[in-house]
């Protein structure tokens, strides 16, 4: 199988999702924005994975290739692609799919509860995504559900927490594939957003316990196999 992902910036990429995908063996390959790396043809890959980034959807003044990529991510959807996003990239489909993306009224950051909707209980998703699960979070926009998608979670600060479309367009805006390396990276590149609010944990807060992210990994790896069994 071939993955392509697209990164926005070198401190969020494929976090514990790189490991799985190299040991099935499957042939793996990137666009790194930041570094003005073009877009492979759509002929060449059967998955597309969007990465986070500090980034809005709404920024291309500031990053110019946002254009392009919501093209190539809209292509992807048109051409039956596995697409699955990621925080900005469940934010960028959900654009490209004509709903609307905005500041959600509480910017989400640490360890918090996402409670599984209804809707995932007949879904590929009824066993990858427990009923309850803490998650990690670093967000401060949100999106609302595209026509003809399910909405996939929800948690106390932010009521759209991800959507499925047709069992192959996938969108989380929580991280499920964070390691204690990556939040790491993260707090070392964007800790000014650590400002204390209601919904903002502090950098200890969220490394305290390092075995949530080996938890959270797990779930990870559950939903690539069922997005993969689902769409062979």
């Amino acid at each position: 199988m071939r993955v392509h992902y697209l990164q926005h910036v070198p401190f969020e990429a494929l976090g514990s999702m790189e490991s799985v995908f190299i040991k099935k063996g499957h042939n793996l390959t990137c666009t790194k924005f930041y570094d003005q790396e073009a877009l492979p043809s759509m002929q060449d890959i059967d998955w597309l994975i969007v990465m986070g980034g500090p980034m809005g959807v709404h920024d291309e003044q500031i990053y110019p290739w946002l254009e392009r990529e919501k093209k190539f991510i809209e292509e992807a959807i048109l051409s039956g692609k596995v697409v699955l996003g990621i925080c900005l990239g469940a934010q960028l489909i959900a654009h490209v799919l004509g709903a609307k993306v905005y500041k959600n009224k509480h910017s989400e950051i640490g360890w918090f509860d996402i409670v599984r909707s209804k809707e995932v209980e007949t879904s590929i998703f009824a066993k990858a995504i427990p009923s309850k699960a803490k998650v990690f979070h670093w967000h401060g926009d949100t999106f609302d559900i595209p026509n003809g998608a399910i909405p996939m979670a929800k948690s106390v600060a932010c009521p759209n927490q991800g959507f499925i479309l047709e069992d192959r367009v996938f969108a989380f805006q929580f991280h499920l594939e964070t390691t204690l390396l990556s939040a790491e990276k993260l707090i070392d590149n964007c800790g000014s957003e650590l400002d204390g609010s209601m919904y903002v944990q502090s950098k200890n807060e969220i490394l305290l316990n390092p075995e949530r992210f080996t938890k959270i990994n797990r779930i990870m790896f559950s939903v690539l196999e069922a997005i993969e069994r689902t769409n062979q």
